[in-house]
C-alpha cells in the first residue's frame, strides 16, 4: 500500500511483526513444546479473598488518595459481528436502551462523583470504531468525565501463499469505508500505541501512575480498590491479570500457564490442531483471562524502552469476501504478562 497511508509508527511496527513472523515460520524460533506446558505456580496466581484479607478495608479517603493515581482504559477497536450487530460493540443496547458505552461513562461519572475525583476514561479506537465512536461520544460532552481517544494500530492483510501484499485496490477507501487489506492487529497493540501517541507520558505527567485495562463489553471490568491498593503496596507487582475458573462457556479464551520458568498466556490460535480439545478442557487448564489488566505505567515505560518488548505472535487466517486466504498478525494485551 502507499506509504502515506500508514504512519511510520505503524510501518516500523507491521515490519517488526512480520520479521518476527518470517523468523518463526523458516525454523528460526521453535514452536512450542506442548508436553513443557505447565500450570501457573501458586506464587503467580494470587486469590482474590488473600489481597482483600492482607490489606484490609479501604476507608473512602483512601480511596480517594487511590484513585487519583489510576486512569481507566476500554478496549474499543472491535465491531459488534459476532453478536449479530453492525458498527462497534460499545453501541450495542445490553439494558433497555443503555449501551456498553453509556453504561461504562455511568461507572466512571459515578466513581468521580463518589470520591470528588477526576478518573480519566481512555479509549482506544481502531479504525473500523473511529467514526461512530465519535458521533457516540457527542452525547456525553456534558458529563464529569474526561473522555480521551487514541487509535490502536493499521496494518496490512497478507497473502497467505505468497506472503506478499494485496493487490493495491484492497486497499483503497470506498464509499467512506477503509479497504478491506487492512486490519488492526490486536489489543496487544494497546502498549506501543499508549507510547507513540505521547499519552503515557502524559498520563505520567498528570500523577497517573497505574492502568486498568479492559474490553469495552466487559461491564465486570471496573476498578477494584482492593486490586488497586495491591498494585500500591510496597510489594505490589507491576503488572497483574485478573483470573477466574474456566467454565465450559470459556473453552475458546485464553489461559495463563509456566513454560519453561516464564508467565505465558496461551490464547487457542497459538495451540497446535491436535491439542485443541485438551487446551478447552477445564481439568489441565483451570483458569480463564478475563483481559482485566493492570499494570504499573513506569514499569511499562522502563520495558518499552529497552526495546526488547515482544508479546507472542498470534497468527489469525481469514478469508476475505472475494475468497482470498490471508493472514493477519496479531498479539493480545495479557501476553505481555512474561515481561514484568
Amino acid at each position: 500500500p502507499p506509504r502515506d497511508r500508514m504512519s511510520q509508527s505503524d510501518v516500523v511496527g507491521f515490519k517488526s511483526l512480520f520479521s518476527r513472523y518470517l523468523k518463526e515460520r523458516n525454523g528460526k524460533k521453535k514452536n512450542l513444546v506442548w508436553e513443557e506446558i505447565q500450570s501457573p505456580s501458586e506464587n503467580d496466581v494470587v486469590s482474590y479473598s488473600h489481597i482483600a484479607e492482607k490489606h484490609g478495608v479501604v476507608s473512602d479517603a483512601e480511596a480517594k488518595r487511590l484513585l487519583k493515581k489510576v486512569a481507566v482504559l476500554k478496549l474499543n477497536g472491535g465491531l459488534g459481528t459476532s453478536m449479530g450487530c453492525v458498527g462497534p460493540k460499545s453501541a450495542i443496547e445490553v439494558v433497555g436502551d443503555q449501551t456498553f458505552m453509556d453504561l461504562t461513562v455511568q461507572q466512571i461519572q459515578s466513581m468521580n462523583e463518589k470520591y470528588d475525583v477526576q478518573i480519566p476514561l481512555l479509549l482506544m479506537n481502531s479504525f473500523n470504531t473511529h467514526s461512530d465512536t465519535e458521533k457516540i461520544l457527542q452525547k456525553y460532552k456534558s458529563k464529569s468525565v474526561d473522555i480521551v481517544r487514541f487509535y490502536q494500530s493499521r496494518f496490512p492483510r497478507i497473502q497467505s501463499d505468497s506472503l506478499s501484499l494485496l493487490p493495491t485496490e484492497c486497499y483503497q477507501r470506498r464509499d467512506s469505508r477503509e479497504g478491506e487489506g487492512w486490519y488492526p492487529p490486536g489489543h496487544g497493540d494497546v502498549y506501543q500505541s499508549l507510547l507513540q501517541s505521547g499519552l503515557l507520558d502524559n498520563l505520567l505527567s498528570q500523577g497517573r501512575e497505574y492502568l486498568f485495562i479492559s474490553n469495552i463489553d466487559n461491564l465486570g471490568g471496573t476498578i477494584d480498590m482492593n486490586i488497586l491498593k495491591h498494585m500500591d503496596s510496597s510489594e505490589g507487582p507491576d503488572y497483574v491479570m485478573e483470573l477466574t475458573d474456566k467454565t465450559i462457556a470459556d473453552v475458546k479464551g485464553g489461559t495463563l500457564i509456566t513454560y519453561r520458568g516464564r508467565k505465558k498466556l496461551l490464547e487457542i490460535a497459538q495451540v497446535p490442531k491436535g491439542r485443541v480439545e485438551e487446551f478447552k478442557s477445564v481439568r489441565k487448564f483451570r483458569v480463564f483471562n478475563t483481559n482485566n489488566l493492570w499494570v504499573n505505567l513506569r514499569a511499562l515505560k522502563k520495558v518499552l524502552e529497552k526495546g526488547d518488548f515482544e508479546p507472542d505472535l498470534i497468527i489469525n487466517r481469514k478469508n476475505m469476501s472475494t475468497g482470498q486466504s490471508v493472514i493477519q498478525l496479531e498479539t493480545a494485551a495479557g501476553a505481555v504478562v512474561g515481561c514484568f
